[in-house]
């Protein structure tokens, strides 16, 4: 058995993209996975599965939240291994800064910098981003909702055929620690 993070894309933050965490649990249940759990109501999940990998367990909770719900939600799966490198790996002081001020965006597939170089990095100082295996690291330390970097880095050219999805550094560290136990 290993144990993922099923990280959901934009429910549940307005409009009628709505995904009870109790009918995800379910849901991930009725796929066979076990020890399911969730955190917060923003579409991260936790659950152990003896069979497929990151794409595949994906693909299955995309279909099955389409099939359930009538929408498509983009969906990325990630192991433990992989959310603690995340962690780990964060090129900002986490220790010193506030989970409101430090974000990862997963990304669906390995990115390069040649995607963001039009980006004028010192326009946007003090904010910074850095980016690392399949994630983007931005530094706001206003918050996201006030970033003018996170909305240049937002914009459909950049990250056109991926699935992108943000979570702040408080969820970052839980979700590694919630593979970790699993769930």
């Amino acid at each position: 058995m290993t144990t993922y993070a099923a990280l959901l894309r934009g429910i549940n933050v307005g409009g009628s993209r709505k995904v009870p965490m109790g009918d995800l649990r379910t849901l991930l249940t009725g796929l066979g996975y076990d020890a399911v759990a969730t955190y917060l109501q923003s579409g991260n999940a936790v659950f152990a599965s003896d069979h497929g990998d990151e794409d595949s367990l994906a693909a299955e909770i995309t279909a099955a939240l389409q099939k359930h719900f009538g929408f498509t939600v983009d969906v990325l799966v990630r192991d433990h291994a992989y959310l603690e490198a995340v962690r780990a790996d964060c090129p900002f002081p986490a220790a010193e800064l506030e989970g409101k001020q430090l974000h990862v965006t997963y990304f669906s597939e390995q990115v390069g910098e040649d995607r963001f170089a039009g980006i004028d990095r010192p326009a946007f100082l003090p904010e910074e981003f850095r980016l690392g295996d399949r994630a983007l690291y931005l530094y706001a330390p206003d918050g996201l909702g006030r970033s003018k970097l996170a909305e240049a880095l937002a914009k459909p050219r950049l990250v056109k055929g991926l699935i992108a999805t943000t979570r702040n550094w408080n969820t970052v560290v839980k979700m590694a620690e919630l593979t970790s136990t699993g769930g």
